[in-house]
């Protein structure tokens, strides 16, 4: 089958694609335009049709796929934008644009609490941030485990009292 004969075929289906449409878009313009996008890409990809199999079938799949798609793709932008003229104090921190420059007294202040913890709390917690396990800083600092946990605990616990101002 060539090009023209295949074309022909397809648009013999377009009635029955409107109908079909009409049952997913529940509006005569969308489902004009999404029967419109399913001849489009139904064209477009030709060389995908084998001969001899459903092309009513395989037309309905391409629109059924093509309203999904369109679908989920208005519902992720919906979520993102605002539509409203006001944007509301929740949806202004989303929006708003923030520069680095605040990342960097947060790193200062971090780093001032974790130097002013006594050098007993600061280096099990420090190696337990790294990623060492219980047992590795244990053996490390020849100290029992369950004083490790406890060091590591009473630092935490110093360390979210001192960044306080940071809770959300």
């Amino acid at each position: 089958m060539n090009r023209l004969e295949f074309n022909t075929l397809v648009i013999e289906h377009a009635d029955s694609l409107r109908s079909y449409a009409r049952n997913f878009t529940k509006d005569h313009d969308d489902a004009n335009d999404l029967v419109q996008d399913t001849l489009l890409k139904a064209v477009t990809y030709f060389k995908n049709f084998r001969e001899g199999t459903n092309l009513k079938g395989w037309l309905y799949t391409i629109m059924k796929n093509t309203f999904i798609n369109n679908y989920r793709r208005i519902t992720k932008s919906n979520s993102f934008i605002t539509k409203e003229e006001e944007i509301s104090t929740v949806n202004l921190v989303h929006s708003a644009t923030k520069n680095q420059g605040e990342n960097k007294f947060v790193l200062e202040d971090i780093n001032s609490a974790l130097s002013a913890l006594a050098e007993d709390y600061y280096t099990p917690f420090t190696m337990y941030f790294e990623g060492y396990k219980y047992h590795e800083i244990s053996e490390h600092l020849n100290i029992p485990i369950g004083t490790v946990k406890t060091r590591i605990h009473v630092a935490r616990k110093t360390m979210k009292k001192t960044l306080s101002t940071y809770k959300y």
